[in-house]
């Protein structure tokens, strides 16, 4: 054992090559091969020495896998042979000598510039900035912002701008000027819309001239992505008077775009001019029109405009007017409506419906308004509102023959007879001239009414049927003709009958009723009367001062209390019979205070 060798050889891999080597050295758990090998020419078929290559080889336990290959170009390789090339290595340093007849050659690791180098060179620009940005640290000739504006630039020249101006976000980050110099590289070659959903609207802003020249570009051939911008991008992004006068230009050529006047009234909104923007919002019938009122306090603005808002929308804008009365007044709307009644109607009536006074001023107004455009309203009105002129409320329904409402009217003002005499000779409603003589309760009604119906069978029924709790049925009756034929008469007299045999039964009902409560109310007037007069041990008799009741209680004693509250013994008092009418009390009538008679004997 001790005369073992103190180095020995174990083999761990063992492979053939292809070509021949001129030398080795390690590399980590690789090898680094100088390799030399012929070649025959194509054109000659004569055999040439070829230029020496340096192969970075994995050894395996029976083969080996090539990981690089670099052809060396030397001079004069082509007289060289194989025992010309020598590979010696520096291993602290990581360098290789390759030494010919003619050059040494220095070879080393590639690093990540150099790795850079050759995705830059196979045009792989996104694995050259992935790499550049993981590595970053140990780059030294690259820069992350070069590498991205060249692959930015590689995307432009392929056509591919929609990914070239997405880029920009993420290489051009914050740096303004870079992102100007981008938008005009753009511009040259006419993909400004490409790179306009990808600006930045704030840290970094760019010169607002940039945004302009983009809305300009959109002005001129896509309105819908004009107004796009115009909704995203904030106003103070570029100069809004420059942009309106843009806009308003366009118009001129296309005066009812509806995008071109929706975005021009969104930038007068951003300007705070919301007098021009309200007006083009009602130009175009916009839903939004009301909030932008309230929104921004525009009632001073809306009162030439009130027109406008009621044809867009009555119901809204009726509303917000009369929720907001302390800035546009009742007389302002009504004035502004007054060449379009069928709206000034519709504001005064739910004026009317919310405060039957604030409007007084307009009721009569009101009544030729709902007579021309919602009569089925004229009668609740006339009905409810205790300023309406009636006279005139008269004229007009009588030029317009509304019945009911004419008959309503002639009512209220007494001239009873005339609305019965409408109703029977113009509605010929037998019901309603029997409902209207009930409510007014008048027997001249009930005599007119009866002296109309008694030429009229149909109306004879109705009166028969309806009048017997109001008027004797008799006077109808005897004033029948002879041999009239009435339809219905049996059951009209059936009911006259049982009307008649009700009204018996409830008014000996009331009078049981009657007798009963009178009772109650004398016994509770009685008790009433009676409170304090209580007859206990304390209580003395007025004549002989002894107490009213014995000191036997048990005994039968006779007590006899008058309205004035005097008590006596009954057998104290000069006439002891109490069936007399003129028993008094003897102190009241001998202190000249009344006779004071008898309320109460209380006997035991």
């Amino acid at each position: 054992e001790g005369f073992l060798p103190s180095v020995y050889v174990i083999v761990m891999s063992q492979f053939e090559t292809e070509f021949y080597i001129s030398g080795l050295a390690p590399l980590c758990d690789q090898l680094v091969v100088l390799s030399y090998v012929k070649e025959i020419s194509e054109k000659t078929e004569r055999e040439y020495c070829a230029r020496p290559r340096l192969d970075i080889i994995q050894p395996l336990p029976e083969t080996c896998e090539e990981i690089s290959s670099d052809a060396l170009t030397v001079r004069g390789f082509q007289e060289n042979e194989c025992r010309d090339y020598h590979l010696e290595y520096s291993e602290g340093e990581s360098l290789f000598y390759i030494v010919s007849p003619r050059d040494v050659v220095v070879a080393k690791e590639r690093d990540q510039d150099d790795h850079i180098d050759w995705l830059l060179e196979k045009k792989k620009y996104e694995e050259a900035l992935m790499a550049a940005e993981i590595s970053q640290r140990n780059i030294k000739r690259h820069k992350i912002l070069d590498i991205g504006l060249a692959y930015i630039n590689h995307l432009v020249e392929r056509g591919e701008y929609d990914i070239a101006a997405r880029k920009c976000q993420k290489i051009l980050g914050k740096n303004a000027a870079l992102w100007e110099y981008e938008v005009y590289k753009f511009k040259e070659i006419g993909q400004l819309k490409a790179i306009s959903p990808y600006l930045p609207r704030g840290d970094p802003v760019l010169k607002p001239l940039i945004y302009e020249m983009i809305l300009h570009e959109f002005l001129e051939s896509d309105y819908e992505g004009f107004a796009t911008l115009i909704r995203e991008w904030p106003g103070d992004l570029y100069n809004n008077s420059v942009i309106v006068q843009a806009v308003r230009d366009h118009l001129k050529k296309d005066s009812q775009n509806k995008t071109l006047l929706k975005t021009l009234a969104e930038l007068y909104t951003y300007d705070k001019n919301y007098g021009n923007a309200l007006e083009i919002y009602l130009t175009l019938r916009h839903k939004d029109v009301f909030q932008l009122i309230h929104k921004h306090n525009l009632f001073s603005s809306i009162k030439d405009k009130i027109v406008l808002l009621m044809d867009f929308d009555s119901e809204k804008a009726v509303d917000m007017l009369l929720d907001n009365e302390d800035k546009i007044s009742i007389k302002k709307v009504v004035e502004e409506l007054e060449d379009r009644p069928e709206l000034q109607h519709v504001y005064l009536h739910k004026l009317f419906k919310r405060d039957h006074h604030k409007g007084q001023r307009y009721h009569e107004k009101q009544i030729s308004l709902y007579a021309e455009y919602d009569r089925p309203n004229l009668l609740p009105f006339l009905r409810d509102s205790t300023h309406c002129p009636l006279e005139k409320a008269l004229e007009i329904c009588q030029q317009r023959n509304f019945v009911e409402e004419t008959v309503y009217l002639l009512s209220r003002m007494g001239n009873s007879r005339s609305a019965l005499k409408m109703i029977m000779e113009e509605l010929h409603d037998v019901d309603k001239a029997i409902e209207f003589a009930k409510e007014q309760d008048d027997g001249e009604l009930w005599e007119d009414l009866i002296l109309y119906s008694i030429d009229k069978p149909p109306f004879i029924t109705g009166l028969l049927n309806n009048i017997g709790t109001h008027v004797d049925p008799i006077l109808l009756i005897h004033r029948i003709k002879e041999g009239m034929e009435i339809p219905n008469l049996r059951d009209s007299l059936v009911k006259i009958l049982q009307d008649y045999n009700l009204q018996i039964l409830l008014r000996e009902g009331c009078k049981k009723i009657l007798v009963a409560d009178s009772l109650s109310l004398l016994k509770k007037m009685h008790r009433t009367q009676m409170k304090g007069v209580l007859v206990d041990e304390e209580n003395i008799c007025e004549s002989c001062l002894s107490p009213i009741l014995p000191s036997d209680a048990a005994k039968p004693f006779s007590v006899v209390v008058f309205h004035c509250r005097h008590m006596f013994h009954k057998e104290c008092l000069p006439m002891p019979s109490m069936n007399s009418a003129a028993q008094f009390c003897n102190i009241c009538s001998a202190k000249n205070r009344g006779p004071g008679s008898a309320i109460l004997e209380m006997k035991k």
